[in-house]
């Protein structure tokens, strides 16, 4: 069975879909619809930002989703249909639209929502995150608790693979859990550039906003099963999805988790649409038994898809 996951922020990168754009008129369809929802020129966004213009969470945000779902698109086009969908963070949009459970012209309204109110949120309460490399669940807990008091916190925001974990929240508490996970064995503590501390309690603000949003979309059946960020397991109700994806932005990314809840649902196959190949190393550090792949250009997309795919 196949799995197509769509990734998060920091895979973007200047250029991103312009081979599918050039090459295929249903990423072409894709854009427009996109551009007209949101209100954005997604081939200049995508296109002709540089990389501090693609950084900024709105931007990336929007570029990824569009990526995300117009590589998946082409991959349709050419007789490609995934059994099961997954999404790092924003990456969950595409997966919704791409399984069907929210329309492409929906989803790219609720990006650009989710963009701005996490902008927001980061200017209103500056955080950090850090990647932790190296280091058990258990020890990275403990060092995020230590870390914490009544005013700062820090909690684990992505649990992506065994050996990498990312923690999020107030500066000062991200620098002492920092240290404390090198004192206890952690191999590499890395600060990211981000404008906030996501998925942490910091973005509570965000998450209420976000919530009343979604509170008046309408979610429909989709094609196949979505692997929520929240909980690692597939939803099948479309009424689950407006709790799930305001409880995202503030709840870690248990991708670990999803990845083996896919594999154990029978997914020998994963193919990451939109922008680089960030997921499948995360997977094959889940697992090394299935296959990977990814579909960000018109090479690409022709290999897998003359492969038998």
């Amino acid at each position: 069975m196949l799995a197509a996951v769509f990734p998060g922020q920091g895979s973007q990168k200047p250029g991103m879909g312009q081979s599918l754009f050039d090459d295929h008129v249903a990423v072409r369809a894709v854009f427009e619809e996109i551009s007209d929802a949101a209100g954005v020129n997604i081939p200049a966004l995508c296109f002709n930002s540089d990389e501090d213009t693609l950084r900024r969470t709105e931007n990336a945000q929007m570029a990824l989703y569009s990526c995300g779902v117009a590589a998946y698109v082409a991959l349709v086009s050419e007789g490609v249909r995934a059994d099961m969908f997954a999404g790092h963070s924003v990456g969950e949009y595409a997966a919704l639209a791409a399984g069907g459970w929210i329309s492409i012209t929906e989803g790219a309204r609720l990006v650009l929502k989710r963009g701005e109110l996490m902008a927001a949120s980061g200017a209103d309460r500056p955080g950090t995150m850090a990647a932790v490399l190296g280091l058990d669940r258990a020890g990275l807990e403990a060092a995020c608790k230590s870390a914490s008091t009544e005013t700062e916190v820090v909690v684990i925001a992505n649990d992506n693979c065994p050996g990498q974990m990312v923690i999020s929240g107030d500066t000062a508490a991200v620098a002492r859990a920092s240290a404390l996970a090198s004192e206890l064995g952690a191999k590499r503590v890395l600060p990211l550039n981000v404008s906030g501390a996501f998925h942490s309690p910091l973005m509570n603000a965000s998450a209420v906003a976000m919530g009343e949003r979604l509170r008046v979309v309408t979610f429909m059946q989709g094609k196949a099963p979505v692997y929520a960020n929240v909980t690692a397991q597939a939803v099948t109700d479309p009424g689950e999805w407006p709790a799930l994806l305001e409880e995202q932005l503030r709840s870690p990314v248990r991708w670990t988790e999803s990845v083996e809840a896919m594999m154990a649902a029978g997914a020998t196959r994963f193919v990451e649409c939109g922008v680089g190949e960030v997921l499948g190393g995360l997977v094959r550090r889940v697992s090394k038994e299935v296959q990977t792949a990814a579909v960000f250009d018109s090479a690409s997309l022709s290999a897998f898809a003359g492969g038998g795919a």
